[in-house]
């Protein structure tokens, strides 16, 4: 593992926040570190990474990897990420930024010594909540790439340079602990500063906190269902997002400061690197989909084609890029919507979690989903009509499936929460690529370790082998059973 300290240096900090996160290794190293850096600078750096997760190409380019394994999308020049050719992926920088940035916010606000001077920047119950639920975050983001991670010994500073591995069962466990805590322990004190993802608002971060339980308790629904039925309809009590009003998204601005990863690799760099793919095209097609204008931009024929999945051999101009509702300068993405809270209580109904109206909640799902993207070119008539298709209406014997395949087109451009309820219930039934680079034959189910790992903390490492499974992509993790 690199060295996580606990106190960096602000400025690197930001730095490593700001502009992307790559591994700056070492350079974390607290050699002359203020005594109380600014929480909200540490906000705003670790909330821009947030930005970074949720892109699909520029800075976080390995995060498009598994929007690709789901098949969203398509490579258009070098054909390997859809060939599953790199198999170690880095979480170094994660643990070296957004996440050092929110602890060293909970120390502050915590340590009687500089919590006073902290609360400058808004109450010190709020800011320690806001960085709990960040944490919370990022944290399960991680732990659904790549199983077993540092966690209860992670950010512990020069205290533990080598920490062990939890198991993602563990962390699942004291992750609901977190999102409940901190959603109650917001107090009616000054909002938190620097915050570019919710603007401060507590109500709003209650909320997201607690469809991120939600959401996660039903990543237990073959491995656990006891446990996540308990915490969904906990979650639910507590309280949900109710309407697209309540999307939370991270909002790029029109400079080249902070502006879409995407516009950068298609108009500033002209690389045009990604299209979405033939076969999510074609499934769109195939139900008349009204989103496709919306999803996708047309070829130089006036036509929607997709890039041929992991086969390559076409040019950007014959192929649909990513539509520009998501490509502009300032264009937001999505960390969480109303749509995929929507198709969560669906699901939970079908499995009688709840007393829901499957059907209803599922119909209400993609509603909010076609109200989203279609936005001012939504109709209540084009719902309507798209409901009633054939391979789109509800169904009984399908409902699993009818709501697998919807949120698979719902959460375009959510590669990792896509891959994720992909490998959790199969749907929609996908082809693995047909000639791969990593010596495998299907889809890859999480990502391997980052190669630091075995040189650096190689007795956890053999350990966490040893008890997870191989450090390849195809061994499951926890909850993908």
């Amino acid at each position: 593992m690199k060295k996580y300290w606990q106190k960096p240096i602000l400025a690197i900090t930001l730095i490593t926040s700001l502009f992307g996160c790559s591994d700056f290794g070492d350079t974390n190293v607290n050699t002359n570190s203020p005594s109380s850096p600014s929480t909200s600078g540490l906000l705003t750096g670790a909330i821009r990474n947030v930005g970074t997760i949720n892109a699909q190409v520029g800075s976080g380019a390995a995060n498009i990897v598994p929007a690709m394994y789901v098949q969203q999308f398509g490579d258009i020049t070098y054909i390997e990420d859809s060939k599953y050719k790199t198999i170690n992926f880095s979480y170094n920088a994660w643990y070296s930024g957004p996440l050092v940035n929110l602890q060293h916010i909970i120390d502050l606000n915590s340590n009687e010594a500089t919590a006073t001077s902290a609360a400058a920047n808004g109450s010190n119950a709020n800011q320690i909540a806001t960085a709990r639920i960040l944490k919370a975050y990022f944290f399960q983001w991680m732990t659904d790439r790549w199983g077993d991670i540092p966690y209860s010994e992670a950010l512990k500073g020069d205290e533990d340079f080598t920490p062990a591995f939890d198991k993602q069962e563990a962390i699942y466990t004291d992750l609901f602990k977190e999102w409940k805590e901190a959603a109650a322990q917001f107090d009616g004190g000054k909002a938190f500063t620097g915050d570019i993802l919710l603007s401060g608002d507590t109500a709003k971060w209650k909320k997201f906190a607690n469809s991120l339980r939600l959401i996660a308790a039903l990543r237990l629904s073959k491995v656990k269902p006891d446990m996540g039925k308990q915490e969904f309809v906990a979650a639910l009590a507590d309280g949900v997002f109710t309407s697209n009003a309540d999307n939370v998204q991270y909002k790029y601005l029109s400079e080249s400061n902070n502006e879409n990863p995407l516009y950068n690799n298609y108009t500033v760099t002209n690389r045009k690197d990604y299209a979405l793919s033939d076969v999510f095209v074609n499934y769109l097609k195939k139900v008349a989909d009204p989103r496709l204008p919306f999803l996708a931009a047309k070829n130089i024929n006036g036509e929607y084609v997709g890039v041929p999945y992991a086969l390559g051999g076409t040019k950007a101009q014959d192929v649909s890029l990513i539509g520009t509702i998501l490509a502009q300068q300032n264009s937001a993405i999505n960390v969480m919507t109303y749509a995929e809270v929507l198709f969560a209580q669906a699901e939970a109904a079908k499995l009688g979690w709840t007393t829901g109206n499957a059907k209803t909640l599922y119909e209400a799902a993609v509603t909010a989903s076609l109200q989203q993207w279609m936005g001012t070119g939504y109709t209540e008539a084009a719902a309507k009509a798209y409901l009633a298709m054939p391979d789109v209406a509800y169904a009984e014997a399908t409902a699993l499936e009818k709501i697998g395949n919807q949120r698979w087109i719902a959460l375009f451009y959510q590669g990792t929460e896509a891959w994720s309820e992909w490998r959790r219930t199969g749907f929609p039934v996908l082809k693995p690529a047909a000639a791969t680079l990593n010596g495998g034959t299907e889809i890859p189910r999480r990502l391997a370790y980052p190669v630091t790992e075995n040189t650096l903390n190689k007795v956890n490492y053999q350990a966490v082998v040893s008890s997870q499974g191989a450090d390849d992509q195809y061994t499951k993790v926890w909850w993908d059973k």
